[in-house]
């Protein structure tokens, strides 16, 4: 559904990706580790097309090259950032009425998924707690109809249960045939909800596992 060939990206003289490559089925979830600077949100911008950067990325086998980061959302790419995205001047429900439906998930889907969006739903989206607008974020890119999930870092700084309900979303996205590549640090939460595991060091990819051991001590944990 994904695929990403010889991505390479970089900060003015620093080179942050060289020769990238990774490639996400169809109601998978590829989790894509690393140290911090890695490159690792770097790679998702590149993908999204909000950071320039060579190589060829396809979605579904239409090639993204030179398309607009509004071009590929309505291809079925989703973007759910590090930082959340709210919207500071529109409510929850204004939020989720901004995109467009096409085969996305209902209203009722949302509410229903998403029990304090519905309890929130006339807040302001930038005065929902850190958790709430990471719920936001999803449930904007799930109603969008979103075929493939870049997620950046979904769970950090939210509580355990709010973890658990990640979790739960994802796999539900999943079942439904939604591809996800997912940008975590947290390897526990990764084992519980990833089928595919690429490890991101010195700008290049390499498939792996999470019970290499190697990784493990790479990462520190």
């Amino acid at each position: 559904m994904l695929h990403i060939e010889e991505l390479s990206a970089s900060y003015g003289e620093a080179k942050v990706l060289t020769s990238a490559g990774l490639s996400v089925a169809q109601g998978e979830v590829a989790t894509l580790c690393g140290r911090n600077g890695a490159g690792k949100t770097t790679l998702l911008r590149c993908v999204m097309g909000l950071h320039p950067g060579s190589g060829k990325v396809s979605l579904n086998g239409t090639d993204l090259r030179g398309r607009k980061p509004f071009e590929r959302a309505r291809l079925g790419l989703g973007w759910v950032p590090d930082d959340r995205g709210a919207y500071a001047t529109l409510t929850v429900a204004e939020s989720l009425a901004l995109p467009p439906m096409r085969s996305g998930w209902s209203l009722e889907q949302i509410y229903e998924a998403f029990p304090n969006l519905y309890a929130r739903r006339g807040s302001m989206s930038t005065k929902l707690s850190g958790g709430e607008q990471q719920m936001l974020a999803l449930a904007r890119a799930l109603r969008m109809g979103s075929r493939v999930l870049l997620c950046d870092e979904p769970t950090e700084g939210l509580s355990p249960l709010l973890v658990q309900r990640v979790g739960e979303i994802l796999r539900q996205a999943k079942q439904q045939g939604i591809a996800v590549l997912l940008v975590e640090q947290n390897l526990h939460f990764a084992a519980e909800v990833a089928d595919s595991y690429y490890l991101l060091a010195s700008g290049r990819v390499q498939q792996t596992s999470p019970a290499d051991k190697d990784l493990l001590t790479y990462l520190g944990v």
